[in-house]
């Protein structure tokens, strides 16, 4: 049988069934617009909760700074107890909404991508189908995506007090406070973009072989121990095309703001918004690309899989020819430099 690139898979995918990112983005741009939505409304909310008197309103229309800043901090002055309190009853909320629907939609996905490699025949003869999976095995990894999440939070303010510890005022060291912010900033990153790549992993056996958590993340292991070179071919051909769309969108996004003079605001704005809607569309679509790669590396047999083999090495000098050993046609055997026989003086 024909090899087959599981990176290329991925793409075909997509091209061919634009129904998968069409999906990704309904489930992921409904709970943005529900979030959006609701954080506005428990901001103006809040606002309205706030006591502005008429010497506030005084010193807000003198358009001094001084003045404004002094009303502004009348305003919120023991307002510090709610805000904090909408702020941790806001995340619970859009933190277990947000595991609910991401673990219905990656089901979703995951079901439909699986079932278009088994019927295109890309997936092993033999594969055992478990349709006994559970839903509360994905709720489980999304709960420790988001608290990965939080403890990626938590480590970049740990960043930020480390950086302030390290320059005090009496002794000021602003270079050294911001190389340590930096450090730590990229180290929490790292560790949690690997955290949470196993973990998004780990959802495709869940769905795929009925696995529970912790043997979803043991498989999800096991495959880019297995497969290492369809896995990082698979992350670095799509991470490319994701890198190329940004710098697209980012030469594109410059039009509208060169017309900022001469239109409008709002035509402005919105020229701004389609193009960033356009972006979050293109990375919607190559991120299931990616899933669809990762997908077609676990339903492939490996001996179908293609992949590239080294040449092999040719011996050391001062060691001995195996007599069985196939030797390419390129290279002379009976050469001396591949023999330990000295050469007649």
């Amino acid at each position: 049988m024909k090899p087959r690139s599981p990176t290329l898979e991925g793409f075909r995918a997509i091209f061919r069934r634009p129904s998968f990112g069409l999906a990704e983005i309904a489930w992921r741009w409904s709970f943005g617009l529900a979030a959006t939505l609701l954080l506005a409304f428990s901001f103006f909310t809040f606002l309205d909760t706030l006591p502005v008197g008429k010497s506030d309103l005084l010193l807000l229309r003198s358009r001094q700074p001084l003045l404004i800043f002094r009303a502004m901090a009348h305003i919120f002055r023991g307002s510090a107890f709610r805000a904090v309190g909408a702020g941790i009853v806001l995340a619970l909320t859009l933190g277990a909404a947000w595991i609910v629907l991401a673990s219905l939609g990656r089901a979703a996905t995951l079901k439909a991508l699986i079932a278009y490699f088994r019927e295109s025949g890309i997936s092993v003869a033999d594969h055992e189908e478990k349709s006994s999976w559970r839903l509360r095995s994905l709720f489980a990894l999304n709960f420790f995506r988001l608290g990965a999440i939080l403890a990626a939070a938590v480590g970049c303010l740990a960043a930020i007090l480390l950086g302030a510890a390290a320059s005090p005022p009496t002794d000021p060291s602003p270079g050294i406070a911001a190389l340590i912010f930096l450090t730590v900033t990229m180290l929490v990153w790292l560790a949690w973009s690997t955290l949470n790549w196993f973990l998004s992993l780990a959802q495709l056996f869940v769905v795929a072989d009925g696995d529970d958590t912790f043997g979803a993340i043991a498989a999800a292991i096991d495959l880019c121990r297995a497969r290492p070179g369809s896995i990082s071919a698979a992350g670095t051909w799509f991470g490319l095309a994701h890198l190329t769309a940004f710098v697209l969108v980012s030469s594109i996004v410059g039009f509208p703001l060169a017309f900022a003079p001469y239109l409008p605001p709002g035509v402005v704005l919105g020229g701004v918004l389609l193009v960033t809607l356009l972006y979050f569309a293109v990375a919607d679509f190559l991120y299931v690309g990616r899933l669809a790669a990762y997908v077609a590396t676990v339903e492939m047999p490996e001996s179908q899989v293609s992949a590239e083999t080294a040449p092999p090495a040719l011996p050391l000098a001062g060691t001995r020819l195996d007599p069985n050993l196939q030797v390419s046609p390129a290279v002379d055997a009976t050469e001396l430099i591949l023999s330990d026989v000295p050469a007649p003086s």
